[in-house]
Order: structure tokens, then sequence, then C-alpha cells
């Protein structure tokens, strides 16, 4: 079996040993090289081919996130980041997200530090995964910057007319993982500001990242986006991204429907979990619901999408192979046969407006 070949980029020289260290260890993994800075990496992927770059985001003469533009532009390849916690460092690391990084890690405690041997196996882990990254999908979907300002008429075939009387209110559930945050935008960012529907979303992230996503996600859509907050009250045409290393679900309450934010156990390993919210969506008995996985590995969804669909008013919608970043979770989910539509990730709006805008799902 042949090795996964990995450059390291980090412009310091202990880190760069470290994680170097670190993945030499695995016997997939040959790291071919290291560079200390962007244009040092630029030049090294051209003479080394690696299958993956490790890719520090606070660098000098060039930075990750500019590094990271010039690699997706002219060699595109998966690119895992390594990030720091703080805001600057939250920031930067969403940002690489849409511009095509394929997952992260996060240095626990900023810059230099012998904490990183806490997140070793996760660098291992993510490296080897990203070497299974579908990249092709990415560059099926380039996404065009959308001007926050832009005219509602683009939206036009997604203007689907719904008569008020006598109709369930409707939900909108969204899980995805990695290669989530590019997804979410590109759907995100085709629903109209009117959209007759609260949407609640789980990006598997850790603590101090979802912040930074929707703020972005909400400066590029005409939707509101925002970080759920406990006990707050959701309403129709804003979009609820879970809180990272927290649970959140919707419970009904006299005030309409109502995030609910805890720290309970992880889930399979995850938490927030899109099986604990999907659940929680499944018990909002008066709702349609309108469940959406895409992109990320492992099954997290597929329980709460057969809990949804065993108590009715579903529909739901998986990421097809062609787009899907990792196709684990929109596979798991589609082995269920549960799933109502398999479309590509630039389809999935429109598919979500067809039932938001269609009576008695």
């Amino acid at each position: 079996m042949e090795k996964i070949k990995v450059l390291v980029v980090d412009d310091s020289a202990f880190m760069r040993k470290v994680i170097a260290d670190f993945l030499s260890e695995h016997s997939q993994i040959e790291v071919v090289g290291v560079a200390r800075n962007g244009q040092d990496a630029l030049q090294k992927i051209q003479s080394l081919k690696p299958d993956v770059v490790t890719l520090d985001v606070e660098m000098p003469i060039m930075n990750g996130l500019e590094a990271l533009q010039q690699i997706m532009k002219h060699h595109p390849l998966p690119v895992v980041m390594l990030s720091s916690t703080t805001k600057e460092g939250a920031e930067s690391t969403i940002a690489a997200m849409h511009y095509g990084a394929v997952d992260f890690v996060t240095k626990p405690s900023g810059h230099i530090s012998l904490d990183l041997y806490k997140v070793k196996e996760q660098i291992i882990e993510k490296v080897i995964l990203a070497s299974r990254a579908n990249l092709h999908g990415m560059k099926n979907q380039e996404i065009i910057p959308i001007i926050a300002s832009f005219q509602q008429s683009s939206y036009s075939k997604m203007d689907i007319k719904t008569s008020s009387q006598n109709h369930r209110k409707k939900i909108i559930c969204i899980g995805t993982s990695t290669g989530g945050p590019r997804a979410l935008q590109q759907v995100l960012t085709q629903l109209p500001a009117h959209i007759e529907a609260p949407i609640v979303i789980v990006q598997h992230m850790p603590k101090g990242f979802t912040k930074s996503l929707a703020q972005r996600l909400n400066s590029l859509c005409a939707i509101s986006v925002k970080e759920a907050e406990h006990q707050e009250v959701l309403k129709q045409g804003v979009a609820y991204i879970a809180p990272g290393g927290a649970h959140f679900s919707v419970v009904s309450s006299g005030k309409g429907l109502v995030a609910h934010i805890d720290d309970s156990p992880p889930r399979n390993g995850h938490r927030p979990s899109v099986d604990v919210l999907f659940e929680s969506v499944s018990m909002l008995s008066e709702y349609e619901k309108i469940a959406v996985i895409m992109t990320g590995m492992g099954s997290d969804g597929t329980a709460g999408l057969k809990q949804l669909k065993a108590v009715g008013h579903t529909k739901a919608i998986a990421e097809s192979e062609d787009t899907a970043v990792v196709f684990g979770m929109p596979k798991s989910a589609i082995s269920t046969r549960l799933v109502d539509d398999v479309v590509p990730l630039e389809e999935i709006a429109e598919t979500i407006m067809k039932y938001v805008g269609r009576q008695g799902v």
C-alpha cells in the first residue's frame, strides 16, 4: 500500500519537527518535506508532489490563507490547517474552510506548546481522512462570492408561493461535518430571505469556531445566520448553528420553538451531534420537517433520520457522492433507503425550497 506523502508547513522549526515526527510515526504516512512559509510551500509542492499539506494559519512572508488560495488555484490538493484558538485564529480558520481546506486541527494553547501532544491522534486521523477527500467535487462547485446587497430577483426560481391557509409550519434541519463550512455557504447563500421556516444546523466543530462560521455566513446570505443561544425563540428566515462543543436541540414551548443548548456527554463521539438535533426535531408534531445530510465522515444523522421518518411528515435530502468532500454521512443516510432526494450540492437549496413551498410534506 502506497504511503500518504505529506508536506508540513509551519514557520516554527520546533512545530515543524513535532508535527513531522507525529506523522512519521504512523505506518501509512511519509513526511516528504517541510516548509517554513507559504512561498516555500508553493515551491515544494511543485517539486515534492505531496498528497496532503498541513498548513499553519499564521506565518510570515505568505500566511496560511494566502498560501491556501494559491494552492487551490494552481495545485489543488487536500490541505489540513493548523490553527490557534484565538478569535483571529478562528476567523482565519473559517475563511480557510471556505477557500477549500478540507479540515483543521487546533493547537490547544496558541503558538508553541507541548500541549500539541494532546492532538497527535487528531492530526494523524485528519491527514489520513484528507488524503481520501473528494477535491474533484469541490472543484465542481466553484463558490462565487456573494455580495450581501444582491437583488432578491435572482431567487425568482425559488420564490415558490405558498398559500397560508391550512398548512403546517415547517422547520429545516441540516447536519454536516468535514467539508461542511463550504457546503453550508453554497446552500445557505441560495436561500431567499423570506423563507418560511427556521433552519437549525449541526456542523461538527470544536468550541470557539462556530461563532466565526455563523458571522461569516451571515455576511454572505440573504437569510440571517447566527450561533444558537440557549432558550432563544427560533424565527423564520434565520439559520441557527449549534455552538461548538455543545448539543443543540429544539423544544416546543408556549412561545413557539426554542433552542436548548447543553453539554451532556458526546453521542458517538460527537458534540454537537446531528442525531441529537434530528431526534429533538422529530418530536415537533405540528411541524413538517426537511432534513438535510451533507458531506462528513461517519454516520452521524442516520439514527436521527430514522426517528424523523418513523414519526412522519419528513422529507430527507442527502448530498450526492459527486460533490461530497467526504461521502460518509450522506452514504450512511442513503443506505437506510429513507432519503427522498440525492442531489449534488448546488441543487440542495432548490430542493429545500421545493419542499418548503409545498403543502403536505
